[in-house]
């Protein structure tokens, strides 16, 4: 369990195994937690790995993209090297997933603008909206064995 209550030391961001696509999230975030163990559960090959942005290994990969690292106001994905974030990353995850998951594609057809509109209504009403905890949850088993750093 992370205590969010203290500052993780700041590593060298760390170095990913390109084979494994990886979701970085909040791990206090109830809706961000639940969208980890969703991706765990119809993750069928087993490709995704994990990260919580509370830890140093997360907290150096938001850092080495330019994000901020006393809020975490978004996943970070990273896939095949290439970074996404915010609504991109939703789309990017359920796009490798397959069908039907990949049609949220459809998401990608609004303005950009709007879908950052959008996501940062979410993002900065997520607690409120969905809950937050003192600390990240202990996982479960399924996700516990792909959790990294």
């Amino acid at each position: 369990m992370v205590d969010l209550t203290k500052p993780n030391p700041s590593p060298e961001p760390p170095s990913l195994d390109a084979r494994h696509p990886l979701i970085v999230f909040d791990g206090a975030c109830v809706l961000c937690s639940g969208f980890a163990r969703m991706v765990v559960s119809l993750d069928r090959q087993d490709r995704f790995r994990f990260a919580t942005a509370q830890s140093s290994f997360g907290e150096a990969l938001f850092r080495q993209h330019g994000l901020r690292t006393d809020s975490y106001e978004t996943n970070l994905v990273i896939i095949d090297g290439v970074a996404f974030m915010r609504l991109e990353s939703l789309v990017a995850v359920m796009s490798e997933l397959g069908w039907p998951w990949r049609t949220a594609r459809l998401l990608l057809l609004l303005p950009r603008p709007l879908r950052n509109w959008l996501y940062g209504r979410v993002a900065r009403n997520r607690y409120a909206l969905f809950g937050r905890k003192e600390s990240c949850e202990i996982p479960t088993a399924e996700l516990k064995g792909r959790l990294v750093g």
